[in-house]
């Protein structure tokens, strides 16, 4: 462990004149310059945090990580996530339009309930695939 020295002490000790300079500057305290610079920073990241450009830059950086690492999907699986997307979208849209259909009957009305069910289904549809989408 070093103790501190006077100047004075150092420079007889190496053998030096008191009168000639040495340069201390790499075991010296940060200044308050760079201590100032450090607050900020810490204040800047804390900030940054919040900033959803911020939060943008950094997922496209691990996803352009990610696909360093793994590369491009294959053509079999580029199929198979379109599939899904086709029956998360068809599934609560043929939903509605079974449901719609089924209340159209038992009231004998012609479209009142389908048209507005099978809709309802394409917007739950359309909701759930950008929601899975956005998972991935």
């Amino acid at each position: 462990m070093q103790h501190d020295k006077k100047p004075s002490d150092s420079h007889q000790s190496a053998g030096q004149s008191p009168h000639q300079s040495v340069d201390h500057g790499s075991r010296e305290r940060p200044s308050q310059d760079t201590q100032r610079h450090g607050a900020a920073t810490q204040a800047q990241g804390a900030a940054s945090e919040r900033d959803p450009l911020v939060k943008a830059v950094r997922q496209r950086r691990a996803r352009h990580a990610q696909w360093q690492r793994e590369g491009d999907l294959s053509v079999g699986r580029r199929l198979a996530q379109i599939g899904v997307l086709g029956w998360i979208v068809i599934t609560p849209t043929l939903a509605g339009l079974y449901t719609g259909r089924w209340l159209d009957e038992r009231a004998g009305t012609a479209l009142f309930w389908s048209a507005p069910l099978m809709m309802a289904g394409v917007c739950l549809g359309g909701w759930s695939a950008w929601k899975w989408m956005n998972a991935r």
